[in-house]
Order: C-alpha cells, then sequence, then structure tokens
C-alpha cells in the first residue's frame, strides 16, 4: 500500500544539485534524496542506493523505474511525453498518480516533490 505524505518545501532552491524530493521505498521507509549531478529522478533514486531496476537507464523503454507521485504534487509536472504514455501502460499497477521517473528533470519546480516507488521496480 502506498503511503502519500505532503512535505513542505526544502530549503536551497534554484540549481539542480540543490534539488531535495522525498522518497518512499517499497517497504514504506521514507527517505530524503539530494539531486546532486542527477540528471533525472530516476539517477537521483539509483544514486542513493534504493531499490529500483531502471533496466533501460533512462530511455522511457522499459517501465522499471515507475513511480506514485503524490496527489499534491502530481498536476505540478510537466506533461508526459509520448514515450512515457506508451510505456506506463507496460508499468505494473499502474494509478491516475503513475509516471516514469527517468522522465522527471530535477529542477527548481520539483524542489520538495514526494514520491512513492511502484511495485515490480525492485532489483
Amino acid at each position: 500500500m502506498a503511503i502519500f505524505v505532503v512535505a513542505p518545501h526544502f530549503a536551497g532552491k534554484g540549481a539542480r544539485s540543490s534539488v531535495h524530493i522525498v522518497v518512499f521505498d517499497q517497504e514504506g521507509v521514507r527517505h530524503e534524496i539530494a539531486g546532486g549531478s542527477a540528471s533525472s529522478v530516476m539517477e537521483m533514486i539509483r544514486d542513493h542506493g534504493l531499490s529500483i531496476a531502471a533496466q533501460c537507464g533512462g530511455s522511457a523503454a522499459c517501465a522499471t523505474c515507475h513511480v506514485y507521485v503524490d496527489p499534491e504534487w502530481f498536476g505540478r509536472l510537466p506533461p508526459m511525453g509520448e514515450d512515457e504514455d506508451a510505456m506506463i501502460e507496460l508499468a505494473v499497477d499502474i494509478k491516475p498518480v503513475s509516471r516514469l521517473s527517468c522522465q522527471l528533470k530535477p529542477d527548481a519546480l520539483l524542489d520538495g516533490l514526494v514520491l512513492t516507488l511502484a511495485p515490480g521496480t525492485e532489483f
């Protein structure tokens, strides 16, 4: 069962390296992650050592980086591209708040983003 929590924005908005997100892993454990040099939210999750398969490496070709975005955040995200929209249909247990984390770019607009790793994304 996914747990969604609305978190306040973290300090340090601006550069990509200052972007922070909250990730609940598949067991429901909360992790606060800083962006570093990651070019996608999927890379942030992987670089933090969480269990995310991300088999295609970020090319929207596998859906193994599927996440549930907190409903408070979902409407703030940029729309899905065609590749993501087609691939998300292949993910396990999709929901109206499902996205592929490889297609979310860590920028100031996502500072404080809250999401949950979906089932079937573990490695």
